[in-house]
This record gives structure tokens, C-alpha cells and sequence, in this order.
């Protein structure tokens, strides 16, 4: 401890790091991330399955906006073909908006949010 009281190296252990310069970094990196965020809910992902019989779109935000089908994939003996290919394309599209979220995020290398 120093003479006067405190801790050693001023400013409470930050190195001396002035902690005004702290919080406007703080702050900036506060702004750039809403800012990230924002822009990528204004995206869309897409996602076919069965050679582009089926597609769908996704926003950055995961709200489904549409879903197309091609008549032929359209078979009333096998729903389930049908069933399993939207499944298959949504989770993959929802998949595509996690790994840009992941790749936003990651920029800003902040222990414990991803």
C-alpha cells in the first residue's frame, strides 16, 4: 500500500488506466453492438432443401417470412417428405442467422456473452 493509502499503482488496481476513458469505451462499444444488432435484423437469410423444392426466408430477428413450395414437391402420399423438407430448410436458415449473430458478436470479445 502506498504512503497516503489506496492501492498500489493509483486508480485501484486498473494499471492506471483513467476510468473516465474506461466508460466512454465502454459506452462506443455499447452503441457499435445495438448497432450491429440492428443491422442484422433488417437481414434476411434463406434456405432451400430438395434440390430448391422447397425455400424459406428468415430474418436476423428468426421470424419465418416465407415459405415457398414448388407444386411438384407437393405429393398428397407423402406429406411427410414435405414435412421433413420445411423442417430441414427452416432450421437450417435459423442456423444461417445464429452464425452471423455468432460473427457480429464476436467482434467485440466480451467474456460470458457468447
Amino acid at each position: 500500500m502506498s504512503k497516503r493509502g489506496g492501492f498500489p499503482g493509483g486508480m485501484g488496481g486498473f494499471g492506471g488506466m483513467n476510468i473516465n476513458n474506461l466508460m466512454k469505451e465502454a459506452k462506443k462499444m455499447q452503441a457499435d453492438l445495438e448497432k450491429s444488432q440492428a443491422e442484422l435484423a433488417l437481414k434476411e437469410f434463406e434456405s432451400t432443401a430438395g434440390g430448391g423444392a422447397v425455400s424459406v426466408k428468415v430474418t436476423g430477428e428468426k421470424i419465418l417470412k416465407e415459405i415457398t413450395l414448388k407444386p411438384e414437391v407437393v405429393d398428397p402420399d407423402d406429406v411427410e417428405m414435405l414435412q421433413d423438407l420445411i423442417l430441414t430448410c427452416v432450421n437450417d436458415a435459423l442456423k444461417k442467422v445464429d452464425s452471423a449473430q455468432a460473427a457480429s458478436m464476436g467482434k467485440y470479445n466480451i467474456p460470458g456473452i457468447m
